[in-house]
């Protein structure tokens, strides 16, 4: 049975929150922003609006449902898309019984009505049209007007909003008069090695120590070449990798190297095999160690080699 409320003699039938088995394991500085950015200091004051960026899969839907339970708020989660249109994100009207029309209210409009948070999941793949119908929500007035229901709708004083944002091409350019409203910027960079290991834990709790070691060190020196291999590209190598180990009955290890492949396609099959051989690459137990000076150098050139060939960054 759905929820609903009573907005200017108007009834809306409100969304359902969230519930995502998420975990925040990363930087402690971001975390410690995005609170700040949402925590109000006294009466007059309001709370700010983050954009999480950084490259995709790096976890920043997950830093803001992280925080948003911890701070024991419902969470409604919005994936915008370049075809996301201003009632998709207000109020959309449903033909009912006995040609009555029923307004359904968004997960964001929800939010705003039960006092919840809302995150804006990849935020810039929304048209200036879509965004405009937020920009009284994004200032001092916290509200938005839905046309096609004919209300003004106000937002809880516990409302907050976050959005994300990916660091790549398939995007938008966001309005100045967006971005103005979307403060503070909080970077979401890759995890460092104890961090990517404990995420992948958390994810794939049933592989195995030294499984989880060799793509945790395998992406980690992906990072150190600035190559966009996320912690969720890992954990779906390891899963490709356990599954076709259960399937063939072989070890998960051995599929590793598949995994990378089924995943990555050719760039990871081209870092795999960047001019180091496996066997140098590989320690006394299958997994990745540390690369010395000259490796390294040698990475690096063949990098910067297929950079020169292909005009752009690998």
């Amino acid at each position: 049975m759905s929820q609903t409320a009573q907005i200017e003699g108007i009834e809306l039938h409100l969304a359902h929150p969230d519930d995502v088995p998420a975990r925040w394991i990363g930087s402690e500085r971001v975390r410690e922003q995005l609170i700040a950015a949402w925590m109000v200091v006294e009466e007059r004051d309001i709370p700010l609006n983050p954009r999480l960026i950084g490259k995709p899969g790096v976890g920043k839907t997950t830093l803001a449902y992280s925080v948003a339970k911890e701070l024991g708020q419902e969470v409604y989660i919005v994936q915008c898309t370049m075809d996301t249109r201003p009632e998709d994100l207000l109020v959309t009207p449903v033909i009912a019984g006995a040609g009555q029309i029923a307004y359904h209210a968004s997960p964001l409009v929800t939010a705003m009505v039960r006092g919840g948070i809302c995150i804006l999941d990849e935020g810039n793949r929304m048209s200036e049209k879509s965004w405009a119908s937020l920009a009284p929500l994004l200032d001092m007035r916290r509200y938005v007007e839905s046309v096609v229901a004919g209300l003004k709708v106000k937002a809880h004083a516990d409302f907050r909003i976050c959005v994300t944002m990916n660091d790549d091409a398939s995007t938008y350019e966001i309005p100045e008069y967006i971005q103005s409203r979307l403060q503070p910027q909080i970077e979401v960079t890759f995890p460092n090695r104890a961090e990517e290991l404990e995420i992948l834990r958390f994810n794939v709790p049933f592989a195995e120590e030294t499984v989880l070691e060799y793509v945790a060190d395998f992406l980690q020196k992906a990072h150190g070449v600035n190559l966009p291999f996320s912690s969720r590209d890992g954990v779906n190598i390891l899963r490709y990798a356990i599954k076709m180990g259960k399937r063939r009955g072989e070890p998960p290890e051995t599929f590793l190297a598949e995994g990378i492949e089924a995943i990555l396609g050719a760039d990871g099959v081209g870092f795999l095999d960047s001019g180091i051989p496996a066997d140098r690459m590989r320690g006394a137990h299958g997994t990745l160690r540390e690369l010395d000076d000259e490796e390294y150098e040698e990475l690096e050139d063949f990098f910067d080699d297929e950079d020169e060939e292909d005009g752009e960054p690998f």
